[in-house]
C-alpha cells in the first residue's frame, strides 16, 4: 500500500469511527495541497457534509485529528474552510524515496494480462508523410509505450492505404510523364517520387477541366469527362480485375514508396509489429453484411442496398453495402475489425486517426457492438486535432504540403544553429555534435506535438519549440544533461550515493521534500496517461519535474555541502530525477543527452 492509499484507508476509518458511516473507498480521493498552504495532500470535505452533519471547518478538524492520532505518516493538519490540508512526516518521505530509488521495475506497472492493438500512421502510397502524419505517428508510438508501461501487451499496427483512385492518379501521371524515372535516377526518395506524380496529375487534370469548360461543358461535367480522371477510373477497374501490366506498375511504385517510408519511420523513431494493407482487406466485411442481415441488425432497401439503422443510438441510417454489391469504407473496416481480433485476440483496439473521422468511427463501433462482438466495448478512437503552421493550413494536392522529412531536417538544422549560438558543444567531436543536433531537433519536434492534449487543434511553431527555456523538449533534455554532469563528477570524486550513503539522514529541506513528492507521482501519471490515452499528461509532468529539479539545484548546494550524508542524498535525489526524466521521455519516444 503506497502513502496515498494508506491515508485514504485511514480516511475511510475516520468516517466509520467518527461518524458511524461506511464509505466506499472509491468515493475518497486526495489532491496536492496548493503551494500557499502548509501540507502535502488535501482532502475536500464539502461533498461529505451530509454524513458529518457538521460545518466544513468542524468536519475537517475532526477528520484531521483522527488522522494525526491513527495514521502514522500524518504529523499535522490545518483546515482552510472545507479543505483539510494534511502534512506528512519527513521519515515517510525518506522511506518513499529509498523505495523509489531501489525499485527494480521502475516506470513499469505489473502485467495486467490484456492485449491492446494501437493502429497509427495509415499512410497513402501516393505521397510522402507530412506534418499531420508526424503528430499521428508520435501520438501512436507514445500511446503504445504508455500502455506497455501500464502492463498491457501492445501490438503496434499500420493499415496502409495502398489501393484506390488516389493511388491510380499517381500511376496514370507516371505512365504519361514519368519517362522511366526511378528513385535512383532522380535522386528522390521513392515516396517523394510518387508524390511528385500525384501533384502532376492534379495540375494536368485541372488544365483538362479548364479546356473542357472553355469548349462549353459545365465545371461538373468537365470534372467527370476529363480524360485523365477517366483513365484513373479505368486503371482502378483493371487493378481490381488483376490486369498484369497495371499490377506490375502498382507493385513497382509501391515498392519505391515503402522504401521511402521505412527511412522516414526510422528517422522518426517509430516502429510497427504488424502491417495491414488495404489491397488485402478491401473485400473483407461482405460476410459480416450477410451475418447482420440474418441477425436483423442490417436491412435491405428496395434497390438491394444494405443499411443499418442507428437512430436509437442517436445517429441515422448508414449504408454498409451498395446496391451493386460493392463495398463502402465501413464494409471494409468491419472486416478489418474481425481480422485484427482473429489475428491477436485483442481486448482493446485503439485507432489513432484525425478528428475528421469522428462520425465514421462512431458508426463503426456502434455497428460492431450491435453485432455482439466480444471486443466491441474495447474499440476506441483516439481522435486528434489537425496541426497548423504559422504560415497557414496544409494542402497536399497543390504540392504545398509540409513534408515530414523536410520538417525533421529543418528542426535538426535549427537545433544546430541554436546550440552553436549558445556554445553548448564545447569539447564535442563532429560526430557527437551531429548526434546531439538530431536528438535535440527531433526531441523538440516530438515534445511540441505531444505536449498538447491530442483532442485539441494546434499551431506548431518550429522556432518556439527549440528554445532551451520554457515548456520545450530541449529544456527538459538540458536538465537531464545537467544532472548527468553532476553524476559524472560524483563518480570521479568517489561519492557513495547509494542508500547506505545516507541511511541516517533525518531532516529534509522543503525543496528536497517537494522533489520527492513529485517523483512519487510518476506512477500515478503513467496510469493517468494510459487511462486518458494522452501523452500530454507525461509531457506536462516531465516539464514540471525539470522545473522542480532546477529550483532544488538553484537553492541547495551539492558539492559545496559540508555534511557528507546530505551531499550523498542530494546526488542520489539527482540520480533518481535523471532516471525519471529518462524513462518519462522514453515513453514519448524522445532521447535525452548526457552532455550538452
Amino acid at each position: 500500500m503506497n502513502l496515498e492509499e494508506q491515508i485514504i484507508s485511514s480516511l475511510q476509518e475516520a468516517f466509520k469511527i467518527c461518524f458511524d458511516h461506511d464509505l466506499d473507498i472509491k468515493e475518497l480521493s486526495l489532491q496536492p495541497t496548493r503551494k500557499e498552504f502548509e501540507g502535502t495532500f488535501t482532502f475536500v470535505v464539502f461533498p461529505f457534509l451530509k454524513v458529518t452533519k457538521l460545518n466544513p471547518e468542524a468536519s475537517g478538524s475532526k477528520i484531521g485529528a483522527y488522522l494525526k492520532e491513527n495514521c502514522a505518516p500524518v504529523t499535522d493538519f490545518n483546515v482552510v474552510k472545507g479543505f483539510l490540508n494534511i502534512s506528512v512526516s519527513e521519515a515517510s518521505w525518506l522511506d518513499i524515496f529509498k523505495k523509489l530509488y531501489s525499485h527494480p521495475s521502475f516506470a513499469q506497472l505489473a502485467p495486467n494480462g490484456k492485449k491492446v492493438m494501437v493502429e497509427y500512421s495509415s499512410p497513402n502510397t501516393n505521397k510522402p508523410l507530412h506534418l499531420g502524419h508526424l503528430r499521428n505517428n508520435f501520438l501512436g508510438f507514445a500511446v503504445s509505450e504508455i500502455l506497455k508501461a501500464n502492463g498491457y501487451e501492445v501490438i503496434k499496427a499500420n493499415l496502409v492505404n495502398d489501393r484506390g483512385i488516389h493511388i491510380c492518379k499517381s500511376m496514370v501521371a507516371y505512365k504519361h510523364f514519368g519517362n522511366g524515372e526511378t528513385p535512383a535516377s532522380s535522386g528522390l526518395k521513392g515516396d517523394h517520387l510518387a508524390g511528385k506524380y500525384y501533384v502532376i496529375f492534379d495540375k494536368e487534370y485541372k488544365n483538362q477541366i479548364k479546356e473542357l469548360v472553355e469548349k462549353g461543358q459545365s465545371e461538373e461535367e468537365a470534372k467527370k469527362n476529363a480524360s485523365l480522371i477517366l483513365e484513373a477510373q479505368e486503371m482502378l477497374r483493371l487493378w481490381e480485375a488483376g490486369d498484369a501490366e497495371v499490377v506490375r506498375l502498382w507493385k513497382t511504385m509501391n515498392s519505391w514508396v515503402y522504401e521511402g517510408f521505412d527511412a522516414t519511420y526510422k528517422k522518426m523513431g517509430v516502429d510497427f509489429d504488424k502491417f495491414y494493407y488495404e489491397s488485402d482487406t478491401y473485400l473483407l466485411g461482405k460476410n459480416i453484411v450477410e451475418e447482420g442481415l440474418e441477425k436483423g441488425v442490417f436491412f435491405k432497401k428496395d434497390n438491394g442496398s444494405v443499411w443499418v439503422d442507428l437512430s436509437q443510438e442517436g445517429l441515422d441510417e448508414k449504408l454498409v453495402l451498395r446496391a451493386d454489391g460493392t463495398s463502402v469504407y465501413i464494409t471494409q473496416d468491419m472486416g478489418t475489425c474481425d481480422l485484427k481480433y482473429n489475428d491477436f485476440k485483442i481486448d482493446k483496439s485503439v485507432y489513432v486517426v484525425g478528428n475528421e473521422q469522428d462520425y465514421h468511427f462512431d458508426v463503426l463501433f456502434k455497428i460492431m457492438r450491435k453485432l455482439g462482438r466480444s471486443y466491441g466495448e474495447g474499440l476506441y478512437h483516439l481522435s486528434y486535432g489537425m496541426v497548423d503552421l504559422p504560415t497557414g493550413k496544409m494542402k497536399s494536392r497543390e504540392g504545398t504540403v509540409v513534408d515530414a522529412d523536410d520538417l525533421m531536417q529543418e528542426m535538426i538544422e535549427t537545433a544546430e544553429s541554436h546550440t552553436k549560438e549558445l556554445g553548448k558543444i564545447d569539447g564535442f567531436t563532429q560526430e557527437q555534435a551531429s548526434e546531439l543536433y538530431e536528438v535535440l531537433g527531433l526531441g523538440a519536434l516530438k515534445y511540441f506535438l505531444l505536449k498538447v492534449d491530442p483532442k485539441k487543434r494546434m499551431l506548431f511553431n518550429p522556432q518556439e519549440s527549440i528554445e532551451f527555456q520554457g515548456n520545450t523538449g530541449p529544456f527538459i533534455q538540458y536538465s537531464h544533461a545537467r544532472i548527468a554532469s553532476i553524476l559524472r563528477k560524483a563518480d570521479q570524486i568517489g561519492v557513495n550515493y547509494q542508500v547506505d550513503g545516507f541511511e541516517n539522514l533525518s531532516h529534509l529541506e522543503p525543496t528536497e521534500r517537494d522533489l520527492i513528492v513529485m517523483l512519487n507521482d510518476f506512477e500515478k501519471k503513467i496510469r493517468q496517461a494510459g487511462e486518458e490515452y494522452s501523452p500530454a499528461v507525461i509531457a506536462q509532468y516531465m516539464f514540471d519535474l525539470a522545473k522542480e529539479y532546477n529550483r532544488f539545484y538553484a537553492e541547495l548546494p551539492i558539492f559545496n555541502e559540508s555534511d557528507s550524508q546530505v551531499q550523498s542524498f542530494r546526488i542520489a535525489l539527482s540520480a533518481l530525477t535523471a532516471k525519471t526524466i529518462r524513462e518519462g521521455m522514453k515513453l514519448l519516444g524522445i532521447k535525452v543527452p548526457d552532455r550538452m
